[in-house]
This record gives structure tokens, sequence and C-alpha cells, in this order.
């Protein structure tokens, strides 16, 4: 060891005040966390209950006209909205017991998809629901499209971002994959073989 170099204290342990203010500290983030998972399951309950609102408004209208080719175009299009409100709602259902089981302990009764072990799980389980969210959400547009090129590039821009999605949800599977199936160790060549090869 260079004689310049200053010989470092051996660091003190936490003293019980310490610990209590890391402690709280801690305690403070989980409260913060599970604000965040109330309102992101909040949010998703409403969109729910909006979609099912929504529905029923539509439906009660349209009974009256039933049969009419403007009719069935207007079900069709709400229909659609309906199931891209309902991807967003699952989506923020999906973040709220995902921060739950990540920060704060993991739910109980709750489908095997659902259980969340890190945030690249989370993130994968978000991805597919994103790549249809916005397929979805095209073709509600594409449904009330009154001709012009301006479809063409909302279609390609929607495209880009899928496929940088696509690309990045294959990155986290090969990651993924990577850390669950670790490589074999490599052989000895140098190893002795067995009495029975030898012979």
């Amino acid at each position: 060891m260079l004689g310049g170099m200053a010989k470092r204290s051996p660091q003190a342990p936490l003293s019980a005040a310490q610990r209590r203010t890391l402690a709280g500290a801690f305690g403070f983030t989980r409260l913060i966390v599970e604000l965040g998972v109330l309102s992101s399951f909040a949010f998703s309950l409403a969109l729910f209950v909006a979609a099912i609102a929504q529905a029923y408004v539509t439906i009660r209208a349209a009974m009256g006209r039933l049969g009419e080719a403007e009719t069935t175009k207007t079900l069709i299009i709400a229909a659609v909205e309906q199931a891209d409100t309902l991807l967003v709602g699952v989506a923020l259902l999906i973040i709220s017991f995902g921060l739950q089981a990540l920060f704060v302990g993991r739910l109980q009764n709750v489908p095997a998809w659902l259980h969340i072990r890190s945030f690249d799980d989370l993130k994968q389980k978000l991805i597919g629901i994103v790549v249809v969210a916005l397929a979805v959400n095209f073709f509600s547009v594409a449904l009330e499209w009154k001709g012009g090129a301006d479809i063409l590039a909302y279609g390609a821009s929607l495209a880009a971002v899928i496929l940088a999605v696509g690309a990045y949800s294959v990155i986290l599977s090969r990651q993924d994959a990577g850390r669950s199936h670790p490589p074999a160790p490599h052989a000895d060549p140098n190893a002795e073989l067995p009495a029975a090869e030898q012979a």
C-alpha cells in the first residue's frame, strides 16, 4: 500500500435514530407508490365504467333504427372505440398490479398472467396491449375515413411505432431468455476420459 494513502476508517454502524429515519423514508416511498397504485386503479375503473355507460347510451339510441346501414356503421365505430377504451383500462390495471407487486407486495387470488416479477416483466405485458390498442385505434380512424391521403401518414406513423415497440419487445425477450437459461460451461479438453472410454 502506498505510504501517502490514508487508511480508511471502518464504517460506523447506523445509530437507532438513523435507522428510524431510513425506515420512515422507505415507508413514505411505499406510501407514494401505493397512492400511484390506487390512482391507476381508479382511472382503470373509471374507463371501464365509462365504456359500459357509452355502450348503453349508443345501443339505446340505435334500438329504434336497427337495420339501417348508417346505424350499423355507427355501432361498429362505437364498438371499436369501446375496445380501445377497455384496452387502455386494462393497461392501467396491469400498471396498478405491477407497481403493487414490485414495491408493496404481491396480490393474492389474481390470474397467473398478472403476476409481475420485475420491471422487464411489467414492460413486456404492457407492450402487447399498447400494440393492440394502436391497431384498434387505427381501425376506428379508418372506419370514419372520408378520403384523402392524411390517413396514410397516420398509418405510417403508427406502423413505425409498432415496429419500434416490437423490436424492443424482442430485445427484452432475448435478455430474459439469457438470464433464465445461462450458457452451459465448456468442457475441458484436457480433462481425463473415463476408464471405459480409455479402454
